[in-house]
Formats: C-alpha cells, sequence, structure tokens
C-alpha cells in the first residue's frame, strides 16, 4: 500500500496507535478507540486488505541446474544411517547428569564422512541442505562435509546467504577442467570462485608439482593478502626445490604473514639457500664450546623470516636463537659436533648459560617436526618409559604429540602404547589425538587395559571421561566382544567417589554400543 491509496491513512492510524497506546489516541485524529482488543481488530481487518492489495512482482529467471556430479550416492542403508547423524539424535543424558548408554551420533558423523569419501560417494541429493547446515555449525566437519556435498553444494551455497561460507571454504567446488586444458585451468584460475581456484591449485600441483608456482605467479601481485597466504600454504604439498624461486621473492612479500610462511617453507628445503643462510647463523652460535646467543636481529635475518619482537616474557637473545635453530637444517649438527648422531647431541651437556639446554632442545624439537626428520624425534622422544619431565628433548606433551607424528604409523601407536602402560592414561590425550585410527593391537590393549585399571584403583571417573569419548572413537571395533566383559556394574570401592562403579560400568556399556554401531555403519558403507 502506497501513500495516496485508499486506506493509507486509516493504516497511519492503526500503527500511530500501537505506537502512542489506546488511552493517548482516543477521542482524536478518527483513528481507533477503546480497547486493546478493538485495535487489533482493526489491525487484522487492515492486514487482509493490505495483502489483497499487492500487486505481484515480476518473475525472477530460473536457476540453471546444478552440475552433475558422477559420484554415485551411498547404499540406501548408509544414507539413512547418514540421516540419522544429521539429525544427531544422541543419548539422553540422565538425571544424574550422565550421558546414558547411548551412542552419541554427532561424535560418529565425521567418520562416517570420512568413510564415505574412501568410498568415492556423493551426497544423497536430500541431504545436501542437512549436510551444508552441518558444516555451517561445526568448523571441525566442514572440509569432509563440503567435498561430499560437492557441486551441488556449490551451486545451492550461490542461492543461500547462509551457505556462503561453502564459496571460500576451498572444496565443494564444481567440475574442474582436466589439468592438461592449459585453456581451461587459465579460465577458471582467473575468474573462478576461491573455491574452486584452491581445488584447481591442488589438482594441477598433483598433476606437476613446478606448474602449481607458475600459475600462482600470474595473479600473485593482484591477490589479496589471506588469499596469498591460503595458495601459499597449499605448496606445503609436494614441496621440493622447484619452488624454492618462488618462495625466495614471497620473502619480500608485503604481508608478515605471507613472508613468515615463506621462510618456514623454505627452510623445509635442507639444500635452500635460506637454509643455508640459517645454518651460518646458527653454527656461529651453537656448538660443543657452549652457546652463544645473537647480539642482534639484522636486517637479513629479518628478511628471513625472524621475528624481532619477542612475545611476552621471552628474553630477546633466546628468542632470535630459537628461530635460527628451527630453521637451520638439522644435518648441520653432525659435523659441528664432531660426527656424533642426534641422540649423541642431544645427550650432551650445554657447557654456558643457565636455561640454554631447555632453549636449544625446544628449537631442535620444532626443527624436527618441521623437517620431518624422524631420527632426531626419536633422539628427542627418548624411551616412552622414561618420565616425560627427564626426557632428553622436552617435556611438553604438545610438543612429543608434533614430534610423534614424523614417525611411522606403527611405531607411533608403540611409542603411545609404552607412555600408556608406564605412566598411565591421565597425561596420555595429547598423544592418543596423532595416532592412526582406529586403535589396533598393542595400542587398544593399552587403552582398554588402562581404563580398566583405574576402575579397579577407584579412580574419580570424570576425569577419564575426555579418553573414553576418544576411545568411542578411535578403538577398533573388533574390540567390543572383549571389552563385553567390563560393562557389568560393580560394588563402590571405599576410597572411590559415590556412584562411580555404576558410571564406569555405563561408560563401558556405551563405548560397546558405540562401537557395535560403528562396525554397522561401516559394513553399510561398504
Amino acid at each position: 500500500m502506497e501513500k495516496g491509496d485508499e486506506g493509507y491513512g486509516e493504516w497511519e492510524e492503526l500503527v500511530a496507535a500501537a505506537l502512542l497506546g489506546t488511552d493517548r489516541r482516543r477521542g482524536g485524529g478518527g483513528g481507533p478507540t477503546g480497547s486493546p482488543e478493538a485495535l487489533l481488530d482493526a489491525a487484522a481487518v487492515h492486514a487482509v486488505r493490505r495483502r489483497a492489495g499487492l500487486r505481484p512482482a515480476a518473475a525472477h529467471p530460473r536457476p540453471a541446474p546444478a552440475p552433475r556430479d558422477p559420484r554415485p550416492a551411498p547404499p540406501q542403508a548408509a544414507g539413512r544411517r547418514l540421516a540419522q547423524l544429521l539429525a544427531g539424535r544422541s543419548g539422553a543424558v540422565n538425571g544424574g547428569g550422565r550421558r546414558g548408554t547411548a551412542p552419541d551420533l554427532t561424535e560418529l558423523l565425521p567418520q562416517w564422512l570420512a568413510a564415505a569419501a574412501r568410498h568415492g560417494y556423493r551426497s544423497p541429493n536430500a541431504l545436501v541442505p542437512a549436510l551444508l547446515d552441518a558444516a555451517r555449525a561445526r568448523t571441525d566437519l566442514r572440509q569432509q562435509a563440503l567435498a561430499l556435498a560437492g557441486p551441488r553444494g556449490l551451486w545451492l551455497a550461490r542461492m543461500n546467504p547462509d551457505w556462503r561460507f561453502a564459496l571460500r571454504g576451498g572444496a565443494g567446488a564444481g567440475e574442474l577442467p582436466e589439468v592438461t586444458d592449459r585453456v581451461g585451468v587459465e579460465r577458471l584460475w582467473q575468474e573462478g570462485l576461491f573455491a574452486e581456484r584452491v581445488a584447481l591449485l591442488g589438482a594441477v600441483r598433483a598433476h606437476e608439482a613446478a606448474a602449481a608456482p607458475r600459475l600462482l605467479s600470474t595473479t600473485w601481485a593482484t591477490e589479496r593478502a589471506e588469499d596469498r597466504l591460503m595458495f601459499l600454504d597449499s605448496l606445503r604439498v609436494g614441496l621440493s626445490e622447484g619452488d624454492e624461486p618462488f618462495l625466495e621473492a614471497a620473502l619480500g612479500d608485503r604481508s608478515r604473514n605471507v613472508r613468515a610462511t615463506a621462510a618456514e617453507l623454505l627452510s623445509a628445503l635442507p639444500t635452500s639457500a635460506l637454509a643455508g643462510r640459517m645454518a651460518e647463523r646458527a653454527l656461529a652460535c651453537v656448538g660443543p664450546e657452549g652457546v652463544t646467543p645473537p647480539a642482534e636481529c639484522d636486517a637479513g635475518m629479518l628478511r628471513d623470516g625472524v621475528v624481532k619482537r619477542p612475545p611476552a616474557g621471552r628474553g630477546e637473545r633466546a628468542w632470535w636463537l630459537g628461530q635460527l635453530v628451527e630453521a637451520a637444517p638439522l644435518s648441520c649438527w653432525r659435523e659441528r659436533f664432531g660426527g656424533l648422531g642426534p641422540a649423541e647431541i642431544v645427550a650432551l651437556p650445554v657447557a654456558t648459560g643457565d636455561g640454554w639446554t631447555e632453549e636449544l632442545h625446544a628449537a631442535w624439537c620444532r626443527a624436527a617436526v618441521r623437517q620431518r626428520d624422524a631420527l632426531w624425534s626419536r633422539a628427542l622422544l627418548g624411551p616412552a618409559s622414561a618420565p616425560p619431565a627427564a626426557g632428553p628433548g622436552t617435556a611438553s606433551l604438545a610438543e612429543r604429540a608434533k614430534l610423534l607424528e614424523t614417525l611411522p604409523d606403527a611405531e607411533r601407536a608403540q611409542w603411545v602404547a609404552e607412555f600408556i602402560r608406564a605412566h598411565g592414561l591421565s597425561e596420555a590425550f595429547q598423544l592418543l589425538g596423532v595416532c592412526v585410527v582406529p586403535w589396533a593391537g598393542a595400542l587398544g590393549r593399552a587403552v582398554v587395559d588402562a581404563l580398566d585399571t583405574a576402575r579397579d584403583a577407584g579412580s574419580y571417573p570424570w576425569s577419564f571421561s575426555g579418553v573414553m569419548g576418544l576411545a568411542e572413537r578411535c578403538l577398533d571395533p573388533a574390540e567390543a566382544d572383549r571389552l563385553e566383559a567390563l560393562t557389568a556394574a560393580a560394588q563402590d570401592l571405599p576410597d572411590a567417589a559415590p556412584g562411580a562403579a555404576a558410571y564406569w560400568a555405563e561408560a563401558f556399556q556405551r563405548l560397546v554400543a558405540t562401537l557395535r554401531l560403528r562396525a554397522a555403519m561401516l559394513a553399510e558403507l561398504a
């Protein structure tokens, strides 16, 4: 209804009465008078009149059809399971605040998505909106959910502002041109959405590693800083000496984060010029005679990615020393220390200064992680049975978890199993998080035995809820039968928390039920 239309003035009077109140409008202006009920009745009549008078708007063009997704849909039983998981129906929490014995379906959704990706499935069409909603609500699901939604998900995201995150998510892109189609690749790189360009860069990188930096260089100067950073980060996959010229040029980027990432990638290439410069600086500071940290952070260090200002609580010279050592190739230390191997070098006492041993070992830990050097990681980890504070490299469990990631899967699982047998579960949570799923063999048995031991010892049960939740997601489903004997409730021990025995029994029942559900879930997908 527009100004001048019949009834416009009466509608304005109704609005004024609603804003001012019926009492203040009585007797003036010709508007509604009386009770609020009368005002509502009049508003209802006028609302119907206004709607009846609306003129239909011109129809928008129909959207183009969604791109075809050549992947097969999952079997019907698996599709029904996905709908159940997306609905998030979990076991009810009982009156005592405990979770009950029913599996938590929301925690199983990531595993379903990962298994579906291994089988090469796409999402059932009807579940694509629910997948996008799940990806919006849970960033931990985003990459897997968008990959399953595929081109149809991206097509829908263009039409709903709530799903626009998918257009910059680096996944869910539409069909890509063949990487050998130079014209198609160039067109999509110049005109595509960010997600499509990320997917294209990954495809080009997988086909020919050297082609990725060449493609990046065509638009590098015009890219936004945050996009340059993400594109540069994608070069971690397949990183090689052929990337050095591009990364060396990126050391002069106007973005500090881009410069730091370029320096980090170059330091992961032991033969790069930057690694050589860092080795020269680090060798001048550290040797058998002791540690002499740098006196200043010069322009060359700044260009090579050294951050000048330390965080609160860190001394400048120690901060600079750590950055030099972590960026130097680990291979340079054997000659500096007279041919000694990593384990022997790490065991050496540092001759000068208080605290330099800890500073030096922490930098070597970061270097071993960055350079994926399993030999140095083993030396810095030491035996799993040793107390964490007495380890040769670092007592930090977060740092140890990163070192473990450089080891082969089986060796990693064996080390963590030995750590659990020696020290229990209270300090093992971060270490378990880097082990390959499902936990099989010695690691799975070590976790179950440690949980059973904690129950028998009368330990406070809620302190193990995090490990129990991790076990539900990560134990091999084949362990369900062996766990059955642990589901029976026992009497509370004298020193145990009230109700601890019932809690433990309930937790083991939920663990067994979850493992069996995971087994059924995987069978449906297969």
